[in-house]
């Protein structure tokens, strides 16, 4: 892994909502120690509408937010990461391209906002409900030893903060 800066990319099947949500929660917790990128197996090509306002309110700048295949992680040039992470189920059960640098990887499956149903406020809280439980996760990630801990048990801790399910964003 690399020494100053670790590389982790957020993989979803669209790439307009959880994926999103992570790369800019952990850009901003990751505190310069950590690089987020976000891919999706089919990407729509556009991030949703919702994703962006959430982002904005918190206050985010969202200038980075674009939809991409995941398959520019994994073309000569990118970047080597050092953890992939799926947030949704269907990226969980894809095959995923080989990626450079041989990444640890985990699924942090998170239900998907998109498809919400109900009135706007109501969706509006799925995806707030999609940010607490992706800033909790990686809250915990950010705070693990990395430099002393070993492979086995830092693959251990990715696992197990994926499937940390308390309402109340504790792990």
């Amino acid at each position: 892994m690399a020494d100053n800066v670790y590389n982790v990319l957020f993989l979803c099947t669209g790439n307009s909502a959880r994926s999103i949500l992570a790369e800019a929660i952990m850009n901003r917790a990751g505190q310069g120690r950590f690089k987020a990128y976000s891919a999706g197996s089919q990407a729509k090509g556009e991030v949703h509408p919702f994703t962006l306002d959430l982002l904005k309110q918190m206050n985010f700048d969202t200038g980075f937010a674009r939809s991409k295949n995941w398959d520019e992680f994994a073309a000569p040039g990118a970047p080597n990461m050092d953890f992939v992470f799926t947030v949704c189920d269907n990226a969980a059960n894809e095959s995923c391209p080989a990626w450079p640098g041989q990444p640890m990887s985990a699924h942090w499956g998170i239900p998907d906002p998109a498809s919400a149903t109900g009135t706007d406020a109501e969706k509006r809280l799925a995806f707030s409900e999609a940010y607490r439980m992706l800033n909790a996760r990686i809250s915990i990630f950010t705070s693990l030893p990395l430099k002393s801990i070993d492979r086995l048990a830092l693959q251990d801790r990715l696992d197990s903060i994926g499937r940390t399910t308390d309402l109340n964003g504790a792990a």
